[in-house]
Formats: structure tokens, C-alpha cells, sequence
């Protein structure tokens, strides 16, 4: 079984997803693919040194993501243009984990979604939601300013919308003990759920 774990920028799905591994899900996190795989391909690297000049280069010869987004996020043609360098990468490392273990229940990270229109690609989908105030509190905790913040918000699918379209919806407001037997709970409906589909081996 294969779970999509989205939501709101801040809102706690990388918590989500982390408390699902430690019930026995598989974990990919998307972010982490591209940080780890995608960022260091020589191609990719060579692609946006191409598109953006050595200001996107670190001292070290590595991508600054940090300079990639400032880029992106002020620019939707830039941003286009990033995710289809980058979101086919990201779906081949989705497919070889998947095939490597098609018994799993996986819980995979997913930022966009249903922006991108990826439902095709998962059993069940769960956002988990939070309210924007406590949003925009969180990221600001991150270090991220808030200006920044609600430009990077802006970009994505508005919360309802994506808890409409969601199978599942984990509120995630209360105390880490609270958000905790949240996932309990979602952990054993996705279980019930999945173990109703056929099987894919």
C-alpha cells in the first residue's frame, strides 16, 4: 500500500511521515530525494548552472538550494522549469523503492500533490492540515520570514482544496503526545484500508 503524505507548507508532514516509519512503514521524503539525488547529479547541476550562472554554486561546487529558491519562488517560469528538471528524477527514485519492496506500506512525502496531479501514483492520500496562523508561526521558527513565507504558500494548492481531495486528514494543532496517537490512529486505518486492496507482487 502505497500512502501520499501532503499538506501545507509548516504544517508537519516530514513529523507525519516519521512517526508512520516508526510503525512500520517504509519512509521516502521527497524533499530528501532531491536534496540527496537530484541536487548532486552532475546534470542537474550542470542544467541549473546553465540556467541560473555560478550564483546557485556554493564554495564546495554543490548547488545552494537556498540561492535556487530565492530564483524560483520569485519566478514561475524558473519554477516551471526547475520541476520538469526535476520532478521525473524524483519519480524514477519513487519507482525503484516501490519495485524494490511492493509488499511495503509506504508512506511517501509529497509537498505538491495534487498540484501536480499525482494521485495516480498512491493507494490513499492523507493532508495534514494545521491553521494558517500556526503555519506561518512554524516556518517563522524555521527561520524563514514570514513575507517569504506566505510567497512560498501562495504557490501551492490552498489548504481546503487539498483537504477535500484528501482520502484522510490529520489536524495537526495539539501537543506531540496528541499528534502522536493521531497517527496511531491514521497508522491503523491506512493498515485496515490497505490490506483490502489487491496485491501488487
Amino acid at each position: 500500500m502505497i500512502a501520499g503524505i501532503t499538506g501545507g507548507l509548516g504544517c508537519g508532514k516530514s513529523t507525519v511521515t516519521r512517526l508512520l516509519e516508526q510503525r512500520g512503514f517504509r519512509r521516502l521524503d521527497s524533499d530528501g530525494i532531491v536534496r540527496d539525488q537530484v541536487m548532486t547529479d552532475p546534470t542537474v547541476i550542470a542544467a541549473l548552472t546553465a540556467r541560473f550562472g555560478p550564483a546557485v554554486l556554493g564554495r564546495d561546487g554543490t548547488i545552494d538550494r537556498s540561492a535556487v529558491a530565492a530564483r524560483v519562488f520569485s519566478n514561475d517560469g524558473d519554477r516551471e522549469w526547475l520541476e520538469a528538471l526535476v520532478h521525473p528524477r524524483v519519480f524514477a527514485a519513487w519507482r525503484a523503492a516501490f519495485d524494490a519492496d511492493p509488499q511495503a506500506n509506504w508512506a511517501v512525502e509529497v509537498p505538491l500533490l495534487f498540484e501536480k496531479g499525482l494521485e495516480n501514483w498512491f493507494d490513499f492520500t492523507v493532508c495534514v492540515a494545521c491553521a494558517p496562523g500556526q503555519q506561518l508561526a512554524r516556518l517563522e521558527q524555521r527561520g524563514l520570514p514570514r513575507g517569504l513565507a506566505g510567497q512560498r504558500i501562495s504557490k501551492q494548492l490552498p489548504l481546503a482544496r487539498k483537504i477535500e481531495r484528501s482520502d484522510f486528514v490529520l489536524w495537526n494543532e495539539g501537543s506531540p503526545e496528541f499528534l502522536h496517537a493521531e497517527v496511531n490512529r491514521l497508522a491503523d486505518a491506512l493498515t485496515a484500508a490497505g490490506n483490502r486492496l489487491p496485491s501488487r507482487a
